[in-house]
């Protein structure tokens, strides 16, 4: 975990020997990390409460029922809103917005923000982004 990133209370992490965390990043509470497959999670990356990540699941398709992965990467500057969920595979580009609520099943492109279920492109975000979240998160 990188210099002044912070991980909130009640938060779920699974094989953290597979997650990275870049620097001034802040995980909020109630948030699940998901490790099995790879989470990469970049610099001034902000996952709201309850944000829920996941590099892998059942294969409804299996009869067996059996487990699909694949890693997970939020580029830098990206911000992951409150009870959103990302599935395996999935890139969150940098400086993209997953808004409340959304689930998202495809990568978004850096500045995008996205919504939904399953989450759609419902704008852009300003490409000169700059902050460190450790400086920021004051504001709460």
């Amino acid at each position: 975990m990188g210099a002044s990133s912070v991980i909130y209370n009640s938060c779920q992490i699974r094989d953290a020997h597979k997650i990275t965390i870049g620097e001034n990043s802040s995980i909020g509470d109630q948030c699940v990390l998901d490790g099995r497959s790879g989470l990469t999670i970049g610099n001034s990356v902000n996952l709201s409460t309850g944000a829920w990540i996941w590099t892998a699941q059942h294969d409804p398709n299996d009869p067996n029922f059996g487990g699909v992965g694949a890693p997970v990467v939020i580029e830098d500057y990206a911000w992951v809103s409150s009870r959103t969920t990302i599935l395996p595979g999935v890139t969150i580009g940098r400086g993209a917005v997953v808004a409340a609520g959304a689930v998202v099943t495809q990568s978004v492109a850096p500045f995008e923000i996205v919504g939904g279920v399953p989450a759609k492109k419902i704008g852009d975000r300003n490409r000169n982004l700059s902050y460190e979240l450790g400086s920021c998160v004051a504001f709460w």
